[in-house]
């Protein structure tokens, strides 16, 4: 069965780094874009950045700078490295891939399981 496993994230102060990364697992017939978002506690899930197979990228303006995403396409992993940590960079991460399964030949967009991420001032 098709699915993102995560790892990573935990709990660091502020200034602090972690790296994320997610594997997409399974049978996949392609993978196109990879991505990860977040979602503080009541607000909605917002995008931290994307890429696509060929490594264009797109951040959102609170990360960039700081935070680097890359892909290994041989292996369906994308990671997100995260540096100059703040408090408000708070959240649980979320893995996202937009892809092909080989059975059903049907694109769809998978979702991981999630992991936390605390910065503490």
């Amino acid at each position: 069965q098709a699915q993102l496993v995560e790892s990573g994230g935990g709990l660091v102060q502020a200034g602090g780094s972690l790296r994320l990364s997610c594997t997409a697992a399974g049978s996949f017939f392609s993978i196109n874009a990879m991505g990860w978002y977040r979602q503080i506690l009541g607000k909605q899930r917002e995008l931290v950045a994307d890429i696509s197979p060929d490594g264009s990228t797109n951040y959102a303006d609170s990360v960039k700078g700081r935070f680097t995403i890359s892909r290994d396409n041989a292996k369906n992993t994308v990671f997100l490295q995260m540096n100059s940590l703040k408090p408000e960079d708070t959240a649980v991460y979320y893995c996202s891939a937009v892809g092909i399964p080989m059975s059903p030949m049907v694109p769809q967009t998978y979702w991981g399981q999630g992991t936390q991420v605390t910065v503490s001032a």
